[in-house]
């Protein structure tokens, strides 16, 4: 299963991507990556993975590509940008930084990334250029629905979302040493506007949960509440 990314800027600015949703670590392909891309370089606070086994960090060698294609290109230039997924299609005219925040959050959560792999269910449900409500719905639906099959396979439940708040408290360290290595290798802003939104939106859940909540309450209780069905 695969989504395919089309972001056109102009006639000399045609970029197409292929991402595989289900794909490992290829060691050949990661020799080939630029040395921004080593694991010892700008490595994450909390990386689990073994130098030994893993040369270079897989999102960075997932991503250089990307990051490369747009360096030095301003995120304010307008982008056509054409999605399809196994279910549907979408294109819009958007800045380009939100069509890179789009494709770099589908790259980062397919990647062999064992802290990024928490986002996997959400890039399988792939909705680019989500709101920040939009993310946050989809990111406590998917966890709240996790908690629902613990509960009936006789597991803990985590009703309180206290396992969400901590999951992207370490996604955030993976954000924040990301930052650093797409800084070190950006001279435009494209990259660098489009990583920090993306941070931004990752961050949202972990600073102001409850802020986030109370604003997608409206939406989730606009069927009236205290409405019981049989």
């Amino acid at each position: 299963m695969a989504i395919e990314y089309r972001i056109t800027l102009d006639d000399e600015h045609d970029f197409s991507y292929r991402i595989e949703l289900d794909r490992g670590y290829d060691r050949e392909v990661a020799a080939q990556a630029p040395k921004w891309t080593r694991l010892e370089h700008q490595r994450c606070t909390n990386c689990p993975l073994s130098k030994d086994e893993f040369s270079h960090c897989p999102a960075a060698v997932d991503l250089h590509r990307v990051i490369e294609d747009f360096q030095g290109l301003p995120a304010i230039q307008k982008a056509l940008v054409w999605v399809r997924t196994p279910e549907r299609e979408y294109t819009k005219l958007v800045g380009l930084d939100e069509g890179l925040r789009a494709l770099l959050g589908v790259i980062m959560a397919t990647s062999a990334c064992p802290i990024l792999a928490r986002l996997k269910p959400m890039a399988q449900q792939h909705l680019p250029f989500a709101s920040n409500h939009e993310f946050v719905l989809r990111a406590v639906s998917l966890y709240l629905a996790r908690q629902y099959f613990n509960l009936r396979e006789g597991r803990h439940a985590d009703w309180e979302l206290r396992g969400l708040v901590r999951s992207f408290q370490q996604l955030q360290l993976v954000n924040q040493a990301f930052w650093q290595r797409i800084h070190d290798t950006c001279h435009g802003d494209s990259n660098l506007k489009a990583f920090l939104t993306f941070f931004s939106m990752a961050s949202s859940l972990t600073y102001s949960l409850e802020t986030q909540l109370q604003k997608i309450r409206p939406l989730v209780m606009s069927a009236g509440e205290g409405v019981e069905t049989a």
